[in-house]
Order: structure tokens, then sequence, then C-alpha cells
């Protein structure tokens, strides 16, 4: 079994973490507040370290999932990040969604120490981590994939290369630009049906069996109809993706207008105080205009 490195025990990262370990591997954990990393080796073993480097040194696979670009900077790069501890010939793993620029960026600090890389965010949510079935969208090297792809299967249901280096996240952009709409699509939908005086529940039954169904309708017309939005993935990180696509669309030249639009919604929810609601909280935005 391999020595591993696991920076970043968040909501995704600590139930990851958790299945390297369950399949016997050694793992080194890092998180910014010592007490969660203290918590993941009571209940997985392993050991937990002061620095990104600490944890880092020795390990031939150093996985990270943490918040945004700035704080993958900050775990990787400088003396006690884990950069300043890997070994020639070892992997970063990124499961963070971030730029691609910054992917790029790291690669390539990476590359002049000897070190590969793979950006590599995840689909799946809190549920898809807990259950070790997520979604890797990567980018890199075909033979750097090959290698960490085993150890990446014991939280992933699925994973594929997309290209080099930024190819992850830019897949990754893709997957939230088509969840952002979807959402607000089903939203609308259910707030016009209780406004026709429908039954949801049925509406769903039968529409769900044709042309609209989705992820999202299967797993959260339910929780959307009771009003309940403690599921999956919260709205704060949701702005921040959709604002990474945003800025990249600037960079291609793509025109995302309904992303716009939705991404300015989900403002309207965290105003409303729904920041850590989860994504399908748009419809709550719309029973307020309704009442209004």
């Amino acid at each position: 079994m391999s020595h591993i490195a696991f920076i970043g025990l968040g909501v995704m990262g600590y139930p990851m973490a958790g299945h390297l370990a369950a399949a016997g591997h050694q793992l080194s954990v890092f998180n910014r507040t010592a007490q969660k990393a203290e918590n993941w080796v009571d209940q997985h073993g392993g050991q937990a370290c002061a620095t990104p480097r600490q944890a880092a040194e020795g390990a031939s696979l150093v996985f990270t999932c943490v918040g945004n670009d700035d704080d993958l900077r900050a775990v990787i790069l400088g003396p006690d990040g884990a950069l300043a501890g890997m070994s020639a010939g070892a992997i970063l793993i990124d499961h963070t969604t971030t730029s691609a620029e910054v992917a790029r960026e790291i690669a390539a600090l990476c590359q002049e120490a000897g070190v590969d890389m793979l950006d590599a965010p995840v689909s799946g949510g809190e549920a898809g981590a807990i259950n070790g079935a997520l979604t890797i969208m990567a980018g890199g090297d075909a033979q750097v994939f090959e290698t960490a792809q085993p150890a990446m299967m014991h939280f992933a249901r699925a994973a594929r290369l997309m290209g080099p280096i930024g190819s992850g996240q830019l897949t990754k952009m893709v997957n939230q630009i088509c969840i952002g709409g979807l959402l607000q699509g089903l939203s609308e939908a259910l707030a016009f049906a209780e406004n026709a005086g429908l039954d949801g529940r049925a509406v769903i039954d039968v529409i769900s069996k044709g042309a609209a169904q989705s992820w999202q309708m299967e797993n959260r017309f339910e929780t959307m109809i009771d009003g309940q939005f403690d599921f999956g993935f919260a709205v704060d990180w949701m702005v921040k993706d959709l604002g990474i696509c945003l800025d990249e669309a600037a960079r291609n030249g793509s025109h995302l207008p309904v992303t716009e639009i939705v991404k300015a919604y989900y403002g309207e929810v965290q105003n409303m105080g729904g920041g850590r609601w989860d994504t399908s909280s748009l419809i709550a935005r719309l029973r307020q205009l309704d009442k209004a």
C-alpha cells in the first residue's frame, strides 16, 4: 500500500481520505483547522501533520481538496507548502474546483521540481464523497493518470482523462453550467406547478418518465417541494464556481447568458441568508417573489 498525503479535510475531503485509509493506505493528513485532522486520525489512523509540507514528505501521491485558487496556492506553495516536501516523481492530485489558470500555474511549478500533477475536480457532492461514488474529470499526462487512477477509484465510480493540464477544470465548468441552468428550470417548473394548484409530486412522477427527466429532478424534487435545502453542494460554492465559469468564458469568447443570470439569482439566495443552503434552493427565491 502507498504512503499518501491528503490535504484538506472538509465536507468532501474528509470522507475521500477515509476511503483511502479503508483501502489500506497509510495517510498523513493536514487541515487548516488542526482539530479536524486530529479527529480524522482518531477515526481512521495515520498521522496528523502541522504543515502541508510535513504531510507531503515521503508521499508518492499527494491529494488536495480545498476551497479556491488562493487556498490551493496557500497549501501547495511556499516553504511550508506541499510542493516543498514532495520528492521527484511524486504526483500531486488536486480535487479542488479552481480556475484552469491556477492549475496550469501550479503544474508548471511542479514540473520544475520534478513532480507530476493532475487537476482532477469531482462531481457528486457530499453524498458522492461519503458513498465513494464521485465522478472525476482530470487534466494531465496519460501515464500519470494511469498511475494515480487506482487510488482515485477508492472514492469514485468513474474517472476520465479529458486532456492536458487544465482540462479537468474546464470540464468541471461545463458541469456547473449545466447544473445551474437545470436547477433554475426545475425551480421555475415546481413553483409554476404550485401556483397552478397541481400536486408537485404527481407532476414529477409523470414528467420524470419523459424527456424532462434529470438527476436533479430525481434526487431533489421532494426536498425542493418541502423547502428543505440541507443536501449537497452549498450556494456559496456554486457562486464561486459560476464566477470561474464566467471568467473563463470571457477569456475564450463564450457567451453564457443563462449562467450569468443564475449566478445573480444565487447571489439573491445568499442575501436571503441561504449561502449554506444547497443549490436547489433557487426555488426559495421564486417563492419569495411570488409572495411579494
